[in-house]
């Protein structure tokens, strides 16, 4: 499956909240993120534009491998995602260094996912959630899933979606590059 994206940073989030909520999105749920970002040992990530991460959500752990970005707008990537059984996070973190990947960076948010309330959708209604991610920032993100083929299609979708929500100025780097970026140059790297 391919995940279609596209972020946006908030910078009034009480507006933001206020037209989620004209549109019929109400908070359903607030989680904490934590996730572990590796490098491989052939190649450098950052350059290859791929990710291999480690997430932990609430006592579960997924890895999740994404592939580089497609496309000038939004952000349309290659994601595969497996659940790891309970308890098992620690020992694919050290299979994962045995194997030669080194530890990236951590990214750690709070995100609250919405559901839309209305019933009678004209339009798929994307995954949309606010992240406060630690030193980045607060963003809004609208998210699905697409076979390869239905990629284009979703990703128009979703843009009609933030035009509904004004949603200006996306942001296509990952909040990895974000942070990277911030930690590089000692302060937030400029929002594009």
């Amino acid at each position: 499956m391919f995940e279609v994206e596209l972020k946006f940073p908030v910078h009034d989030r009480a507006a933001l909240e206020e037209r989620l909520r004209r549109a019929g999105f109400t908070p359903l749920a607030t989680h904490v993120e934590i996730d572990h970002y590796y490098n491989a040992p052939d190649r450098d990530f950052a350059q290859t534009d791929e990710a291999l991460r480690l997430r932990q959500v609430d006592g579960q752990t997924r890895v999740t491998y994404k592939g580089p970005k497609q496309g000038g707008r939004g952000k349309t990537r290659l994601e595969i995602e497996l659940p790891l059984a309970a308890g098992t996070a620690a020992s694919m973190h050290d299979l994962l260094l045995q194997l030669g990947y080194r530890p990236a960076a951590e990214v750690r948010k709070r995100r609250t996912h919405f559901v839309r309330s209305a019933a009678d959708e004209a339009a798929p209604v994307p995954k949309l959630t606010l992240d406060e991610v630690d030193q980045v920032g607060i963003f809004v993100e609208l998210e699905a899933q697409a076979e390869e083929a239905d990629a284009g299609p979703c990703q128009e979708a979703l843009w009609r979606w933030a035009k509904e929500l004004h949603l200006e100025k996306e942001e296509r780097r990952s909040y990895l590059e974000l942070l990277l970026a911030r930690q590089a140059t000692g302060g937030l790297a400029p929002i594009s």
